[in-house]
């Protein structure tokens, strides 16, 4: 089969794969307001719970079985929100695919934008965390992923497709350093840090250099 010829059946699998997800959610699970991303929650994939991290636990699960989340080059990242209803009881919206246009091919660029607003029809709802996917690993948080000033709530949270889940805890508005860490069983270890004059560029340092 012509190189050319085989690339262009795996672009048009890979982008029929992921239509049914986008079209059952579209609207009605993600979707556009203005130029910002809503989505929508409680996801029934995702077990509420009063210990933020027991929701965190099972984002990865759940997402890399969504279409394309594991396929890598020609994969697709997914992103939501992590939230309360003021009630002590942390949910998590659907992952959302929609972002900014990026051409199917060999790229470790791949896009999805975190939803700037949370829909829950029980409720006015308090974002607390952002969460993306990565379709390969392994993968770290791109510098743009730890930049302050792309911040949006508290907490990030970033995995690949081993499920290595990092977290970016960024103190967008204090003078403390950032502070970035792995889950490893059920304890997050810190592994670096970004200084203050760092945070608009999301340079980080690891622990083990200071």
């Amino acid at each position: 089969m012509p190189r050319r010829l085989g690339m262009l059946l795996v672009v048009m699998a890979a982008c029929s794969s992921g239509d049914w997800y986008t079209r059952a959610g579209h609207d009605a699970w993600f979707g556009f307001r203005g130029s910002s991303v809503w989505a929508r929650g409680p996801w029934p994939k995702i077990q509420p719970s009063r210990d933020l991290d027991e929701v965190i636990d099972q984002l990865c699960p759940a997402i890399i079985q969504l279409p394309r989340a594991r396929d890598g080059e020609y994969g697709q990242e997914y992103c939501g929100a992590l939230y309360s209803l003021g009630d002590g009881t942390y949910y998590a919206t659907y992952g959302s695919p929609l972002g900014t246009t990026v051409m199917v091919g060999p790229s470790n660029r791949k896009r999805c934008m975190p939803p700037r607003y949370v829909v829950d029809e029980r409720g006015r709802t308090a974002p607390i965390a952002d969460y993306h996917s990565h379709p390969w690993a392994p993968s770290e948080m791109s510098p743009e992923d730890r930049q302050a000033d792309l911040q949006r709530f508290m907490i990030r949270i970033q995995f690949d497709t081993d499920c290595t889940v990092m977290k970016l805890v960024p103190y967008v508005n204090e003078s403390r350093p950032g502070e970035a860490y792995v889950r490893r069983g059920k304890q997050w270890v810190l592994i670096g840090v970004i200084k203050s004059e760092d945070k608009r560029y999301g340079r980080i340092t690891d622990v083990g250099s200071e």
